[in-house]
């Protein structure tokens, strides 16, 4: 018992540096642009959201109204206390996601579930993605909870709000629509009805308390990609990021379309064999997200997690080193020895780690196997 709490408390340290070291890097930028765009909008001048930007940056407020209105709080805390409820909302969630995802692997290895559980939250913590969520400020952690917890507890035991979860996050941020894509292709059709107006509801309350700025966000500060930074910088980890750094300006987009029709058929394909499986269906969803959106930061990818988890879980031993591997690799800051040095050939590689990676996870994530199968019917009987 001695030696577990020593071994818990040193990685909670070691976590703790971890986080506090990324903090001197990023120094909760993100939440600075959310809290002045919300300060600006609410107590400025009467100027729209998204008019604003940060001081010197071409950095501004991306997200639609309704995001805004959840976040307008911020117009009447100070600052830090945005940052304090930032922090502790996204351990608390990262938390509570990691006992979602781990807690069976847990309980059918036979671990301590305190020790194991406390050392998964610490690894979950230290993950590069859920860190630097935590140290710019960022919402993906609440994002990913609110579509886990819909597909897991809403859709997994067939109840009717089923799909509210994944609406809610989809008018908070657009990516987050594709879990609603995910609902058609396994023919959850009314559970994809419920996220559809679930979205457009809180969309259309947003429009009707804010017009003007609904109005600018569908016809143009969602167009301008210039409010969420150049494409090609090395955080990009999407495919379109890929390739944005490739020497093929002339012909990347038109790339970058046939690449995003082929992984999102492939895809539809896996998840479609497998309509039954929900924490597979999850992992691949969130990996597919990271892959097609047109900016993926390397924060955004929060939602490989389940992806990892799954193959460390359920994989076979290939599967679990693949796990493994993404896990320690995007948790190394390896791909940033790339970021102002670069080095071709090997920049082909180290500086898109996370894109290989999400490829890999992709095509070998386990989902739908008899032994996936059974641990699904595992959890019914448990819920």
């Amino acid at each position: 018992m001695k030696r577990k709490i020593a071994l818990l408390s040193v990685a909670g340290l070691i976590t703790f540096l971890v986080v506090y070291l990324a903090q001197t890097r990023n120094g909760y930028f993100d939440s600075k642009v959310y809290y002045g765009a919300i300060q600006y909008w609410f107590r400025g001048d009467g100027g729209m959201v998204y008019d604003w930007l940060r001081a010197g940056t071409p950095y501004g407020f991306t997200y639609p109204p309704f995001a805004g209105l959840v976040m307008s709080p911020m117009a009447f805390l100070p600052f830090g206390a945005v940052v304090v409820i930032a922090i502790v909302a996204t351990v608390l969630t990262t938390a509570l996601l990691i006992w979602w995802f781990a807690r069976d692997l847990i309980r059918r290895r036979g671990w301590t579930v305190w020790f194991a559980y406390g050392i998964a939250v610490c690894l979950a913590i230290s993950f590069e993605p859920v860190r630097e969520t935590i140290t710019f400020g960022q919402v993906n952690t609440l994002l990913l909870t609110l579509v886990a917890g819909d597909l897991l507890f809403g859709l997994g035991r067939g109840r009717k709000w089923a799909g509210v979860g994944i609406g809610v996050a989809t008018a908070i941020k657009l990516t987050p629509g594709i879990f609603i894509v995910y609902l058609l292709v396994t023919r959850r059709w009314r559970a994809a009805a419920t996220a559809s107006g679930a979205a457009a509801g809180a969309t259309l309350l947003a429009a009707a308390i804010f017009p003007d700025e609904s109005r600018e966000f569908w016809t143009s500060a969602l167009w301008d990609t210039n409010r969420v930074g150049v494409l090609s910088f090395l955080s990009n980890q999407s495919e379109r990021g890929f390739l944005a750094r490739l020497p093929i300006a002339q012909v990347e987009a038109r790339v970058w379309l046939v690449c995003v029709l082929v992984t999102l058929a492939f895809w539809a394909w896996r998840v479609a064999k497998a309509p039954d499986d929900i924490m597979g269906g999850l992992a691949l969803t969130g990996v597919v997200g990271c892959l097609i959106s047109p900016v993926t930061w390397i924060h955004h990818c929060v939602w490989l997690l389940p992806a990892i988890v799954r193959c460390v879980d359920l994989g076979t031993r290939n599967q679990k080193i693949l796990g493994g591997a993404a896990y320690l690799l995007m948790t190394s800051r390896l791909t940033w020895l790339w970021e102002k040095r670069p080095r071709p050939p090997l920049e082909l590689i180290g500086g898109n780690l996370y894109v290989w990676f999400s490829l890999a996870l992709l095509i070998w994530t386990p989902i739908g196997t008899p032994r996936s199968a059974d641990v699904h019917e595992e959890d019914k009987i448990l819920t």
